[in-house]
């Protein structure tokens, strides 16, 4: 078969011919790809910067998930037991939502990765509520985005989000935001900003994809004088800014914080299962009724080399199609 193999970690997938996968217990079911999208995740994986990364030096087919056909003809999504940036791949069958009709490939590849790195974080880590106020940090985004429109799916009252693009911020607006802070501006005039919004109205759910500086100053904008504190539920879900950051205990002794994280390891088995059984097929339906949208760049499986380093722009998700 044609896939997109990794030989080295830290190269470009190649486009070449690879052994066809083989089933190897009753749970698994080979798929006909059809579609998979490349994400940061598949990325780092493939460079072994993921702390989820095989520390093995051996070729694999890139791709952790997609959207393929059983042998029936039945069109599902599914996360991969084998890479799944390739014509075949093995799946768990018990790790797989049919995808509805109405719901084009590139879509139903392109929306998962987003709505676990949105969904799990608001429902599960937040726990949020109808009438709570969201931060979304880092917002211009394909998960971003996905997290402006699920928070007010879940019933947020409120939506602030950053980032360091203004013109990408104002079409936020569109997808549900409320107001943007610039993240480019002087710091002073940031933590200004995110201080008189948590003044005017307590901010609940922080739910960060940068960590780094910016999460340093939205944290600062936080901390309390003594006196009460709303509780806020501060998530982190990546760190595109930087892996690390300086936090004063003073900070976390003035308010009332919840630091948590949401990815791989965190979510708990039934987490998971609630993903794939309720929330996925949620939002393919919401989808399909154009309550939930994500833009794609459809790409085929032979040009895999000239795309996987490229930044695509405004948001959108790159999607091999095979």
């Amino acid at each position: 078969m044609k896939a997109a193999v990794v030989y080295k970690k830290g190269e470009l997938p190649q486009y070449t011919d690879f052994p066809d996968p083989i089933v190897e217990n009753e749970n698994q079911v080979l798929i006909a790809v059809k579609a998979a999208a490349v994400k940061n995740l598949d990325k780092n994986i493939a460079s072994g910067k993921h702390y989820s990364a095989d520390e093995k030096e051996t070729a694999k087919v890139a791709g952790g998930d997609g959207v393929g056909l059983l042998e029936d003809g039945t069109r599902v999504y599914a996360l991969g037991v084998t890479g799944m940036i390739a014509e075949k791949a093995i799946i768990d069958k018990n790790k797989m939502v049919k995808v509805p009709e109405g719901l084009d490939d590139c879509t139903a590849a392109a929306l998962p990765n987003a709505v676990a790195g949105s969904a799990m974080a608001l429902r599960f880590r937040a726990d949020i509520q109808k009438g709570e106020t969201v931060l979304i940090n880092g917002a211009t985004g394909v998960t971003g985005k996905i997290a402006i429109q699920l928070a007010r799916h879940y019933g947020a009252k409120r939506i602030t989000v950053t980032g360091r693009n203004e013109e990408a911020l104002k079409t936020l607006l569109n997808l549900g935001a409320d107001e943007y802070v610039v993240l480019t501006q002087p710091e002073e005039e940031f933590i200004a900003e995110i201080k008189k919004i948590y003044s005017n109205t307590p901010i609940d759910i922080i739910i960060d994809y940068l960590w780094g500086p910016s999460a340093e100053l939205i944290l600062k904008s936080l901390k309390g004088d003594g006196s009460f504190t709303p509780k806020t539920r501060f998530v982190s879900v990546g760190s595109l800014s930087g892996d690390t950051i300086q936090l004063s205990s003073e900070i976390l002794r003035s308010v009332d914080l919840q630091l948590s994280g949401s990815g791989f390891g965190s979510w708990t088995k039934k987490e998971m299962m609630q993903l794939i059984t309720e929330i996925l097929p949620e939002m393919f339906d919401l989808a399909v009724s154009k309550k939930l949208v994500i833009e794609t760049v459809a790409v085929a499986l032979k040009d895999i080399e000239k795309v996987w380093s490229e930044t695509i722009p405004d948001g959108k998700r790159l999607v091999i199609t095979i």
